[in-house]
């Protein structure tokens, strides 16, 4: 009974050790949570001193105050973000000070870009349907939220792309021969070979190679544009994705990380009405995706991304206060996919005809442009035939160049992977050359780069 008296009394000493050491513990951190808070959250929302005789609430997650009335909130609080543009579907600019006051280089310029990537997509969809490349996904109908978003850019921020910003690219001085080279994954593609099509990248020109899953981008731009705060470089992130993507647990992490960390970034969504076969009334309840930006923090905007002019505006402002707040832009850019999500989809199953005909027709963000420059005096039919002419000209030789490159040598999926090959690797690559030779008649090496 003696060593058990004394075993409980050793137990509650070291108890009583234990629990003082905790609320050490406690007591040192709760002095640094107002040095932590002040360090994390930006002017806007920081914490107000604590009052214990104030009758509100003192909570430090929110900023509130109290009601005696049980009342849920609605999700239609308010009518609906409204949608900003600079110009009406005739091309006509609605407020004279809107107006960037672009010069006629720099809209012919928007507008050839336009029109090219237009062209080389239809001539690189259709090679798909001949069997000539595998895979394909056009721009149709989103060409004034590549073109207007990316003038307004610096050339050296960083961008992160999804799939469908070939426009981005092209607009930095991607040349066609690259593109082609890519979707032919030739010898000449930077990524040699080794990716399935559409899927570029750019060193040079600051362009992130494109991932094939879904929302990825977002917490990989958010950590980009948080080392680019850190090196105080005066760049910004943009990061491109669809309304399909948000819907993507990345999309949360990544627009909480942007916003917590406070990071020079632009969340660029393209809501062009499907995600493949599924419709926004199926993806969401909620008003959109810019709705989501003040749940996080974020400041917001949602724009006509069939207006090039819109978008050029509400990107420019946007890359401006990221760089020089240090905080993330969400723009969501309303807009319509008129061609079929991917050469693997066929859109006619799940969308009438007379719809994709009332954006083609009469909502196109290539017409509106062109009905801006020809109200200016700045284009006619003899300048729009000659330059339909000069562009497929220009993209059926850099097709006819890739079609005829070797591709890469077989070598190269080994490299690129370890600075120096490891054995596993040698052992895979000697592996596949007696592959090769054993069943050589399978295998035309006369078509590979040497």
């Amino acid at each position: 009974m003696i060593l058990k008296m004394a075993a409980v009394r050793r137990m509650m000493k070291l108890y009583g050790l234990g629990f003082h050491a905790i609320r050490q513990q406690t007591s040192l951190r709760a002095s640094r949570v107002p040095q932590q808070r002040a360090f994390h959250v930006n002017g806007a929302q920081r914490q107000q001193p604590f009052d214990s005789s104030v009758e509100k609430p003192q909570f430090p997650g929110a900023s509130a105050e109290f009601v005696d009335q049980l009342e849920f909130i609605k999700p239609n609080v308010i009518s609906g973000i409204p949608i900003y543009r600079v110009m009406d579907r005739q091309g006509q600019i609605i407020r004279p000070t809107e107006d960037p006051q672009l010069s006629k280089d720099t809209v012919l310029n928007f507008y050839q870009k336009m029109t090219l990537l237009n062209t080389m997509d239809r001539i690189l969809y259709e090679s798909q349907r001949q069997g000539r490349i595998s895979f394909y996904m056009t721009n149709y109908g989103e060409e004034g939220t590549h073109i207007g978003s990316a003038a307004a850019l610096n050339p050296n921020d960083l961008v992160f792309g999804q799939y469908r910003e070939a426009g981005v690219l092209m607009f930095r001085g991607f040349p066609l021969d690259l593109f082609m080279a890519q979707c032919y994954a030739n010898a000449d593609d930077l990524g040699k070979g080794r990716q399935m099509p559409v899927h570029y990248g750019s060193r040079d020109l600051n362009f992130v190679t494109i991932s094939s899953p879904l929302a990825t981008q977002l917490p990989q731009a958010a950590g980009a544009a948080y080392a680019l705060k850190r090196e105080n470089s005066n760049r910004a992130v943009i990061c491109y994705f669809g309304e399909g993507a948000a819907s993507e647990g990345d999309a949360h992490a990544g627009f909480n990380f942007a916003a917590t960390l406070e990071c020079p970034l632009i969340f660029f969504c393209r809501n062009n009405g499907y995600a493949i076969s599924t419709p926004t009334n199926e993806q969401y309840r909620g008003d959109g995706i810019a709705a989501r930006g003040p749940g996080y923090g974020m400041m917001s905007i949602r724009v006509d991304g069939n207006d090039v002019f819109a978008v050029y505006n509400a990107t420019k402002e946007a890359r401006r206060r990221a760089v020089a707040e240090n905080q993330p832009f969400l723009i969501e850019a309303m807009t319509y996919r008129i061609g079929h999500h991917s050469t693997s989809d066929d859109s006619s199953a799940y969308r009438s005809v007379d719809e994709v005909n009332y954006w083609d027709k009469q909502d196109h963000p290539i017409s509106r442009l062109r009905h801006y420059m020809t109200a200016h005096g700045w284009w006619g039919e003899d300048e729009e035939r000659a330059w339909r002419k000069q562009s497929r000209k220009l993209v059926m030789e850099a097709f006819e160049r890739a079609e005829r490159r070797l591709k890469p040598h077989p070598d190269l999926m080994f490299t690129d992977v370890y600075e120096e090959m490891n054995p596993g690797l040698q052992k895979q690559k000697e592996s596949m050359w007696r592959h090769i030779q054993q069943y050589k008649e399978h295998y035309p090496l006369d078509l590979y780069d040497k």
